[in-house]
């Protein structure tokens, strides 16, 4: 049953998405959490007054949360490679007045709408609504409230699944053992390398990540979700800056070249900005002069870098790309996605 869970539910290349992954964590760990005995020491009924009672009641509310975001954390960072530090403060507030405010008002407008009088109870609603995202708008402006990291490798999502399920289904002293793989799943999740260059799966938009955390993109793009995506991919927070603008790039209509240094190395690298057409012989001198060409369109066989060329015939088949150069390492979304019915190549691989 226990490798039924990891393969099917929690493995991060599973068929099931990340919504079904993060709601079965969140209740494997609110099982794990009440069942434990100092949690149902902490709860037990009492003679107190009650708003000692109300204090507990709100204190189990606070650790619930912060439980279940720890426990949700890795899931989200492999999927979305962004974690919320401030949920569980919010939901403190958040939770009670949907559970006690927004609920009972919607279910008694429902009910008064029948004779035409729910008006009043829509807006009382609305304005409770309003305010559960006034605080998650406030919350999320928090400095740190948000913070983007590399995409981590399976096997440190793997330590973290085998960690937590060891915490939630053994009892005493032998459940700390779970914190040996999560403990060292954190550690290889705050080592893994950033990626030198992010590549797009149609070679129209490529990312290059520098030593200040910065992101250099080869086009300017009015897209969100493009930009917004390769921020997340590289872990930068900082806007993107256009490499056309960036000291050491040179940029004609048709490329841009740039080096960059890596552990001493110089890595070379062209890339295409356009579809003019460029003479063949000049395209392939300068493919000869670079590691790395990357182009949205079909490169001639004349073209031959030195170690990649990722041009429309290659992208294609694999994938956008991530490429580490310290040491040089290809990441493809083939890789992870290959298998899966919803992706295939344009060969069908």
């Amino acid at each position: 049953a226990v490798a039924a869970v990891i393969v099917l539910l929690l493995w991060p290349e599973s068929i099931v998405g990340p919504s079904f992954q993060m709601s079965f964590a969140a209740v494997i760990a609110i099982v794990a959490l009440h069942n434990g005995g100092w949690a149902r020491a902490f709860l037990a009924p009492r003679d107190e007054p009650r708003m000692a009672r109300l204090a507990r009641q709100t204190a189990m509310l606070l650790i619930t949360g912060l439980v279940i975001e720890l426990a949700l954390m890795p899931i989200v960072l492999f999927h979305f490679h962004r974690a919320g530090l401030y949920g569980a403060l919010a939901n403190v507030i958040a939770i009670p007045l949907v559970t006690f405010v927004s609920m009972p008002l919607i279910a008694l407008a429902l009910a008064l709408d029948l004779i035409g009088a729910g008006a009043p109870v829509w807006w009382l609603a609305g304005q409770s609504l309003d305010l559960m995202l006034a605080i998650a708008h406030f919350t999320a402006a928090q400095p740190g409230a948000v913070k983007l990291f590399p995409h981590p490798g399976p096997w440190t999502m793997a330590l973290f699944v085998a960690g937590g399920l060891w915490l939630a289904l053994w009892q005493g002293r032998a459940r700390a053992w779970g914190l040996a793989p999560v403990a060292l799943a954190s550690a290889l999740m705050l080592a893994t390398p950033v990626p030198d260059v992010l590549v797009s799966s149609d070679g129209r938009h490529v990312g290059i990540t520098t030593a200040d955390r910065r992101l250099i993109m080869l086009r300017d793009t009015d897209s969100a979700y493009t930009r917004d995506n390769l921020m997340q991919l590289a872990g930068v927070e900082a806007e993107p800056v256009a490499l056309a603008d960036w000291p050491g790039a040179r940029c004609s209509p048709e490329f841009c070249s740039v080096t960059l240094e890596r552990d001493g190395r110089p890595w070379h690298l062209l890339l295409a900005r356009s579809d003019l057409v460029v003479e063949e012989r000049a395209l392939a001198a300068a493919c000869q002069r670079a590691d790395i060409v990357v182009a949205d369109r079909w490169l001639p066989r004349s073209c031959r870098p030195r170690w990649l060329k990722a041009d429309r015939r290659m992208l294609s088949v694999s994938g956008g790309l991530a490429i580490q150069l310290d040491p040089p390492e290809l990441t493809t979304v083939a890789q992870g996605q290959g298998e899966h019915g919803w992706w295939r190549g344009e060969d069908g691989d």
